[in-house]
Order: C-alpha cells, then structure tokens, then sequence
C-alpha cells in the first residue's frame, strides 16, 4: 500500500520524536516501505551543526543508525532555508512531491486551545496535500 514513507526529523529533539520513529518502523516492515528522513535547518550555525554540509552527515548517519532498527531501505533529504521556523509547513509539503512520499508520519502535540488559532504542523501538512499522514502523538507521561 505505501512504498515511501517520509518523515520529518528535528536532530536536536530525537527523544521527543521516538514515538513517531518507532511508528515508523513498524510501518516500514509491514509495507516493506523505504524511510526518507527530511531533515530541515537554517543556512546559519545552529545547535545542530554549525554548516548545512554537516546536518547533511548527521542525517545520513541518523538514517543509516535507524535504518538497522527497521531493515528497510533509507533515504535523506535536507532543506536549508533562511527561516525554517517561519517556513516550516510549506517546506515539508513541498518536499513531500520532491521525496515522491506516499505517506507521512509526523510527531505532533496533544491539542491545545491554541490549536484554533494556530494549526499545528502536521494539520497543516495534511489539510495541504493528497497523501495520507499519519501525525503521532507523544506518549503520556
């Protein structure tokens, strides 16, 4: 049913995306899907990496640590914006198209009431686009 499944990772918060990853992995041996990790950073130093070129490597490195959790094939690939955070939603909805993902697996927050204000992410990405997402939510504590 899904042959690719993208999912955008934040490098710097890896333990409060897990669930998500760990999703999945489940969902990639079960539709023997590849995983396109997107990662997305700023053109300027970050916490992360100080160059787009080393998020790049840490991705790949990512990617290929996760990719012996699941056993699936993995792909990368890295946006560089000025402003990631103002931008964010459009550059995961465009790169849904560029990745060829069929399916998205997105962490996201428990509602909130400022949801009605501000979408969150992944409402965002499936309200914008055709392919199925699938947003995650974090475990309860």
């Amino acid at each position: 049913m899904y042959r690719k499944i993208m999912v955008p990772v934040d490098l710097a918060h890896l333990d409060v995306i897990e669930p998500a990853l760990k999703t999945v992995a489940d969902l990639a041996r079960h539709y023997d899907a590849e995983v396109c990790y997107v990662g997305v950073t700023a053109t300027t130093p970050g916490s992360v990496a100080r160059t787009p070129e080393e998020y790049q490597q840490k991705l790949e490195t990512f990617a290929e640590q996760r990719s012996q959790v699941h056993g699936q094939p993995v792909s990368t690939h890295l946006i560089t914006d000025p402003d990631p955070i103002a931008d964010l939603d459009n550059l995961l909805i465009e790169a849904i198209d560029a990745v060829g993902a069929d399916l998205v697996v997105m962490p996201t927050h428990p509602p909130q009431h400022l949801d009605v204000l501000m979408t969150s992410h992944g409402g965002k990405v499936a309200t914008h686009t055709d392919v199925s997402v699938f947003l995650v939510r974090p475990a309860k504590q």
